[in-house]
């Protein structure tokens, strides 16, 4: 009797130790085999006609994926019955599910981006929070790296709940700018030397004439405003540019921009 129990235990171990050691062997190999198919994915010319973002975020959600059954086949492998694996994994999806309900939000908020297209790689945008250009839309986050170089990971499930100010869509921009002079000196003059100042850069778009009007009455200064067109890759060239120009042609021409200033009266 104890031989034939023992017998039992040695071919139940043999079995499961084969079934074990094939289970470990596929994870393995199944783990480095996606591992190595997503990063084909990232880099195949052959998807260079997909949109960036889309790679991205088809890249993301196809690791997850074959994760997802890859952990099927090893338990299937180790004689899980197939039925009951994935009505438990179902069972555990929702529990996991109220768990991870910001993942979730997420989630969907990388497939709205995905469909939507509010942003793609590559634009500059900016949130009430964030400003960068976008350098990865995965399935949960989105990358931005700002001006001074810093990396900033926002969930999609906030982006996709705020304003967004894409700056990169447009071929052309807008630079506004408002400039004050004294109220001494004469309106149509001042209008005329800003006029020609920025009228003369080079990299104001012609076909669009430059906007200069007297804008406001302020305490101290006439304050007049300024709009012209430029493309979009030039936008801060133009603004600086003309900041510079116009206080330079306001020197040359002996219009004065004063300081703030307040008149006081004294009663007997």
């Amino acid at each position: 009797m104890w031989e034939k129990i023992l017998n039992f235990l040695i071919d139940l171990a043999t079995s499961f130790g084969i079934k074990l050691v094939g289970a470990i062997f596929v994870l393995v190999v199944g783990s480095k085999i996606i591992n190595v198919f997503v990063k084909w994915l990232r880099r195949s010319h052959k998807l260079d006609k997909m949109d960036s973002s889309l790679r991205s975020f088809i890249s993301s959600f196809s690791r997850i994926g074959l994760y997802i059954l890859l952990v099927i086949t090893v338990a299937m492998i180790l004689g899980i019955p197939t039925t009951s694996f994935i009505t438990a994994l179902a069972s555990c999806g929702v529990a996991i599910g109220l768990a991870m309900q910001g993942f979730l939000s997420n989630f969907a908020g990388g497939l709205m981006i995905l469909i939507f297209k509010p942003f793609k790689v590559g634009d500059y945008i900016e949130t009430v929070e964030e400003s960068g250009t976008v350098e990865d839309i995965s399935v949960v986050y989105t990358v931005l790296v700002t001006p001074d170089n810093k990396r900033v990971t926002v969930p999609n499930g906030s982006l996709t709940n705020m304003a967004i100010t894409n700056y990169s869509v447009k071929d052309t921009r807008r630079v506004d700018l408002k400039f004050t002079a004294s109220y001494d000196n004469d309106v149509e003059a001042v209008k005329k030397v800003i006029f020609d100042t920025v009228s003369a850069h080079p990299l104001i778009l012609k076909e669009k004439e430059p906007f200069v009007r007297l804008n406001e009455h302020s305490d101290s200064a006439l304050t007049y405003s300024v709009k012209v067109w430029c493309n979009n890759a030039d936008y801060w060239t133009v603004y600086f540019d003309l900041v510079e120009g116009v206080k330079a042609a306001f020197d040359k021409n002996g219009i004065e921009i004063p300081y703030p200033q307040i008149d006081v009266h004294l009663d007997k």
